[in-house]
């Protein structure tokens, strides 16, 4: 059975179009992405599911609970970190944890031990007498994580949960997470950052409200359209700018002081960009044919989109 499906799924804010016609599901025990830039979407979908908000029409099902007719039941089947999870500064870790015990109807009698399993499993045991306003960034998204599964859902939404928090942090969050899809958890997480949605199962591309991609990481590569350039100069950003300008045929993503170029024709291409740069005095370092990494792909769907909405 799917953990959660979707058929024509669509939110408006009046004139405004948040979330379009989206159909798609997730199968038990999976770790599912929702991926797009900020304004995609996301948050709404996920409000959508978690049965906070009803949408303008179409219809979506969660642990087989349909979000509107059968929305108490959905809400005790699933867990959800907003970007803004709920904490209460002024408690203690222990006491946020007994807290959302309290609002889940745990039993008191298991609860002792469940807690201090979560604390252990996110590493927060040493600091269940501190005060979550005295956390870090990090330690307060895996507090918020500790919170939403005290009650053991079937399905644990995410809403851009590691947005701010510092890599090593955001590395250790995704280890948890891995521990979770082994216990047939199903994570639903919504993120900006290309390379956490390479650790997803299967994943989806959100663009406007729409879908413009579903998939394993690897099959999402395929939509690739052309090959990449990837060029290292001794002035990236002015090497970009100058790039887009002389050969507008191309798309130019700028990455650090990796310049990354999608072209039908990589030997024409790395010959005129090596001509161009050379003419504006910019020293090449490394110019070669490279994979598509999940950024060029979204660069490139997105680029294949705004060309579509502008015949449409």
């Amino acid at each position: 059975m799917d953990a959660i499906r979707t058929e024509n799924l669509t939110r408006r804010f009046g004139n405004t179009v948040a979330v379009d016609r989206l159909s798609f599901s997730v199968a038990e025990g999976e770790l599912f992405g929702l991926v797009g830039p900020d304004g995609a979407g996301k948050t709404t979908t996920m409000r959508l599911l978690t049965a906070i908000m009803d949408p303008t029409s179409g219809d979506a099902w969660v642990a087989g609970c349909h979000t509107v007719r059968e929305e108490a039941a959905i809400k005790d089947s699933i867990g959800y970190v907003s970007q803004r999870f709920g904490l209460y500064q002024d408690l203690t870790v222990s006491e946020n944890m007994n807290f959302y015990a309290d609002i889940y109807g745990v039993p008191r009698r298991d609860r002792t031990e469940k807690i201090d399993r979560l604390l252990a499993f996110s590493n927060l045991a040493p600091f269940k007498q501190r005060l979550a306003g005295n956390l870090s960034g990090g330690m307060k998204q895996k507090l918020g994580l500790a919170c939403a599964l005290i009650h053991t859902p079937k399905v644990l939404f995410l809403d851009e949960p590691t947005n701010g928090v510092d890599p090593v942090s955001r590395r250790d969050f995704w280890r948890i997470l891995y521990q979770l899809v082994r216990e047939r958890v199903t994570i639903f997480i919504s993120t900006a950052y290309l390379d956490e949605a390479e650790r997803c199962t299967r994943l989806a591309l959100l663009h406007r409200g729409r879908l413009l991609a579903l998939g394993t990481p690897g099959e999402v590569k395929q939509l690739m359209r052309g090959a990449i350039l990837e060029l290292r100069t001794s002035d990236a950003r002015r090497a970009a700018v100058l790039l887009r300008k002389e050969l507008p045929d191309c798309t130019v993503g700028l990455y650090g002081d990796r310049i990354h170029m999608v072209t039908s024709e990589p030997d024409a291409t790395k010959a005129s960009a090596t001509a161009v740069l050379q003419g504006a005095a910019i020293a090449i370092t490394v110019v070669r044919q490279v994979p598509p990494t999940l950024d060029d792909v979204f660069v490139s769907v997105l680029a294949q989109a705004e060309v579509g909405a502008r015949h449409e």
